[in-house]
């Protein structure tokens, strides 16, 4: 990555200049991202906008995918970035073997902490809106994976000595502790998925998808989301989607009403898309479950040469995933209950 950021610095006030008509100011590296490599840019007439310089390893075509549809929400009144058209009317550039996206900049910061119960309402009101306009969007050939739909339980457990092998040669300084959590996450796996996949509709709504609808892919100002990032340009199932976002790990693991903020947003959801099957609604704690158990996302760190700070934050999302899985174990049949218990129209009432 480090030769392609500096063919980036090299490139990027002519990529500006001759494919936009726009003259670099300032720029800075934003250290964020795992195909693009991040510019925040201000120019000579004091516009501020974002550049991201794709990786030659990146899927051109899924970026385009994803930019697409990212527009189309936009005009659906979902807040993404606006992207510029070069002056050939593309919105990936390529110069000199590189690729480039330019949008605007956009305000708000990634939160850092547990919903609010306002910002739970304002997040399940665009997630909402997201999978109405995308309703009717073609969907992508990308399909996101559903290991925990499907998967061999077997194959899950493998995954689990793999990463404790990977540990181990990489001289993890908390591995007793995460000795012990893959242990109980292979009796979870073991005693419980069978029961939980047994529950799950026959069959879920699948259609055109956000496919990272995030906590780190949502900009915040106090409890507004001002922006949302990253569209994955994939075909997912909204139950999933709509799981992860209510159950989210750093809300569920550090706040005592999680459970209101919970069905606060699947209520807002509801109000703006009422078209989700009932059976869908009250099955996405149980998706967002299944998905946590299946997932081993940041047990170990070191392979993804992160940042200091972002390493420190993926091992706290490994322990907020854990306590998290706990918790909806513990309670999934109430949650259940009161999922089917919402009604579009009363989101607010919660």
């Amino acid at each position: 990555m480090h030769d392609e950021t500096v063919r980036g610095d090299e490139l990027l006030a002519k990529v500006l200049s001759d494919r936009y008509g726009a003259d670099v100011s300032s720029a800075e590296l934003v250290p964020i991202g795992t195909e693009t490599i991040n510019r925040r840019v201000t120019l000579s007439d004091s516009r501020r906008i974002f550049v991201k310089q794709y990786l030659s390893s990146a899927d051109l075509r899924q970026a385009k995918t994803a930019w697409t549809m990212s527009e189309f929400c936009r005009n659906g009144h979902v807040p993404t970035p606006r992207v510029w058209p070069n002056q050939d009317g593309e919105i990936i550039t390529r110069v000199d073997g590189t690729a480039w996206v330019v949008t605007d900049e956009m305000t708000g910061r990634v939160a850092t902490g547990p919903m609010t119960l306002q910002r739970a309402q304002y997040i399940g009101l665009l997630l909402g809106r997201i999978h109405t306009a995308l309703a009717s969007y073609p969907p992508p050939a990308r399909i996101r994976q559903t290991r925990w739909r499907t998967a061999p339980i077997d194959t899950a457990l493998a995954a689990t000595e793999t990463v404790l092998a990977r540990a181990i040669d990489q001289h993890d300084p908390q591995l007793c502790r995460l000795r012990g959590e893959l242990k109980q996450r292979r009796d979870d796996l073991q005693t419980h998925v069978p029961r939980l996949r047994s529950g799950l509709p026959d069959q879920l709504v699948v259609q055109a998808g956000h496919a990272d609808f995030t906590r780190t892919n949502l900009l915040a100002q106090e409890d507004v989301i001002t922006a949302v990032l990253d569209f994955q340009g994939e075909t997912c199932l909204p139950a999933w989607e709509l799981g992860r976002a209510a159950f989210d790990p750093r809300t569920v693991a550090n706040s005592p009403s999680w459970r209101q903020r919970a069905i606060r947003l699947v209520g807002a959801y509801l109000f703006e898309n009422p078209r989700l099957p009932y059976a869908d609604v009250r099955a996405c704690a149980r998706v967002a479950l299944l998905y946590l158990l299946f997932s081993l996302y940041g047990a170990t760190t070191a392979e993804y040469g992160l940042p200091a700070p972002a390493e420190v934050d993926l091992r706290r999302y490994w322990f907020e995933r854990q306590v998290t899985i706990r918790r909806l174990l513990d309670e999934l049949e109430d949650i259940e209950v009161a999922l089917a218990e919402i009604r579009p129209g009363r989101w607010d009432r919660s």
